[in-house]
């Protein structure tokens, strides 16, 4: 799959005719589209053009991938080794909060699920073309992302040339991290078929820190429990990430563990997501009759034993 509708180096783009990087947007987006949007990719494409016209080298990507998530960003510039991934509100007269969120989750989701991403530091900016302008300073997340910066259209150059002088770090060549696999976790529906059927969560994983997260999750969780019924008392735990990075899959993967290996116990996965539960209960009770031949129903009750 082609990661961008328009890659190329940023000294080519610089160059190129804005009305031809309009047709390639165009072509790969491949649908009718509004004269709204193609307005706005247009002032998007004048826009970068003068805000990177300081810059020599770098890469830019328009209406990049993010595949896990099913949508694109608008732009994602790979800038001496530093990643910034922009989302444009052309025209906008407000800095607003959706905006930010929207882009972090995309420079979030690069940084957990793209290989090549993982060792970068990630910039997520909110571009509000017509919004006053803001006070723009650097403040870094452990993972190494930023959070999100407001800017406006006049902001925008001198703000990039800030964050290449501050930027620290380097992804290597564009070219590898291009190729750099992106390694989502698998979806839920097969991560609890690997499950059922007695499979490790580190053989599901396609993520090797995703996989040695959910392990030592597993681990502590099950520490915690030994300890509460040594001293038989009742413990709550909470477990947080990012969307897609296994929080429901470490906790089927621990109550299918307890299930096999703990007689005295009843471990059971409980969810107020009635849609998902359902999704999950006949995903599984197909599976249980393919394999061993049960009959419909009786593969259910199994299954509701456990979810």
């Amino acid at each position: 799959m082609k990661r961008a509708y328009f890659q190329a180096p940023i000294s080519e783009f610089l160059h190129s005719d804005e009305n031809g990087v309009l047709g390639e947007l165009t072509r790969a987006h491949g649908h009718a589209l509004e004269h709204q949007q193609k307005n706005a990719w247009l002032q998007e494409i004048r826009h970068l053009r003068q805000a990177l016209s300081g810059f020599d080298g770098g890469h830019i990507f328009l209406e990049f991938a993010i595949p896990r998530m099913g949508k694109r960003a608008d732009v994602v510039l790979f800038l001496d080794g530093l990643l910034l991934v922009l989302e444009y509100k052309v025209g906008a007269t407000t800095h607003d909060f959706a905006t930010a969120e929207q882009v972090l989750d995309y420079a979030l989701d690069l940084k957990n699920f793209h290989a090549g991403s993982h060792d970068c530091k990630i910039v997520p900016i909110a571009v509000a073309t017509d919004a006053p302008a803001t006070e723009k300073s650097f403040r870094w997340y452990n993972d190494g992302v930023a959070a999100p910066v407001h800017v406006n259209a006049n902001g925008l150059a001198a703000f990039l040339r800030d964050c290449v002088e501050q930027a620290t770090t380097t992804c290597g060549d564009v070219d590898d991290w291009l190729r750099s696999p992106y390694k989502p976790t698998p979806t839920i529906v097969e991560a609890s078929q690997a499950l059922y059927q007695g499979h490790n969560v580190t053989e599901i994983s396609r993520s090797d820190a995703g996989a040695q997260n959910l392990t030592v999750t597993a681990q502590c969780i099950a520490d915690v429990i030994e300890r509460s019924k040594e001293m038989g008392q009742k413990t709550i735990c909470f477990v947080t990430g990012v969307p897609g990075s296994g929080k429901t899959l470490a906790g089927l993967n621990l109550a299918n563990e307890r299930r096999h290996a703990h007689q005295d116990e009843h471990a059971v996965f409980l969810s107020g997501n009635g849609p998902l539960v359902d999704v999950l209960q006949e995903a599984l009770a197909r599976d249980e009759v393919l394999r061993n031949g049960i009959r419909k129903p009786a593969a259910k009750q199994k299954v509701r034993a456990l979810i």
